[in-house]
């Protein structure tokens, strides 16, 4: 297959609009046409059609479109793997992450990367559901489950979480402390949103649910934890033993520790294609050690 074809193709398909990805591109729209049309003739059936809103896809072009964006990242990871080999990690590390993640956590792993390997930039952006959106220009997910993104990537458990409930001293001298599920129904309840789940369906460790109507329901992790150090209630989040910096060792208990929670893996995925691309090996060691004590 023709690289400049598929590409012109993949980029008439992202516009929907012949003009506008010829005046992208630089190129007159007459050598754009020649290029799709001559795809089009390599697979035999037609790929876009015009209607009133613009160039859209047929069946088959919309398979060769989510074929063809794989094709083309494998194809720029080959490259990027050829011009890293005996250099150090430079470029754009492009990565999602989930909604909430403790910044005293992500600061010292993005101080590590830079002081490690100074010509690497990273262009981070958060998600509140990191595998439910196109990951087209990605080249690591952070995300939690067991679930991994669909096609060919990897993914690697880099850590496992205690999921569970918290709450300060302070709140619970106040308002007192749960003895079972039942007395949680008087409290004010704060709950992660995990992403595909129900934050009112709480889980306990034989592994049955509850029902609960939290006060607060939000993917951010920081946020629900900086209501509990607050004093404002209790929290269910799937990060319990983690410490918050500039806040005493012991303001944050577990609640009901032995009745309610569960563990959740920390995963890191990347693009199969990317995956020998020395750049992400170096980065996903770094990270694992830097995980490891946790």
């Amino acid at each position: 297959m023709d690289l400049e074809e598929l590409r012109a193709f993949l980029d008439v398909a992202e516009t929907g609009s012949f003009l506008a990805t010829a005046e992208s591109l630089g190129v007159s729209r007459t050598t754009l046409r020649r290029r799709v049309e001559a795809l089009e003739a390599r697979a035999g059936v037609p790929l876009l059609k015009s209607t009133r809103q613009g160039i859209v896809l047929t069946k088959a072009g919309e398979l060769l479109a989510q074929r063809g964006r794989l094709m083309m990242q494998e194809t720029s990871a080959l490259l990027a793997s050829i011009r890293e080999v005996g250099h150090e990690p430079s470029g754009v590390l492009r990565m999602v992450m989930p909604v909430g993640l403790p910044p005293h956590l992500l600061t010292p792993l993005f101080g590590l990367l830079r002081t490690s390997y100074p010509r690497l930039s990273v262009h981070a952006r958060f998600s509140d559901d990191p595998l439910g959106e196109p990951l087209h220009d990605v080249d690591m997910a952070i995300h939690f489950g067991e679930d991994s993104p669909r096609g060919p990537w990897l993914s690697y458990v880099v850590l496992r979480v205690r999921e569970g409930l918290i709450a300060s001293k302070e709140y619970l001298q106040r308002r007192g402390v749960p003895p079972a599920l039942q007395e949680l129904q008087g409290h004010e309840l704060f709950s992660w949103e995990a992403p595909g789940e129900d934050a009112r369906s709480w889980p306990t460790l034989r592994g049955a649910v509850f029902t609960v109507e939290p006060a607060l329901i939000t993917p951010d992790i920081h946020f629900i934890r900086s209501c509990c150090i607050a004093g404002l209630g209790i929290g269910l989040v799937p990060s319990i033993e983690l410490a918050d910096p500039g806040t005493p060792e012991d303001l944050l208990v577990p609640v009901l520790p032995d009745v309610v929670g569960r563990e959740r893996p920390v995963r890191i995925s990347v693009p199969e294609a990317l995956a020998e691309i020395p750049k992400i090996k170096l980065v996903l060691t770094h990270i694992r050690r830097f995980l490891d004590p946790l």
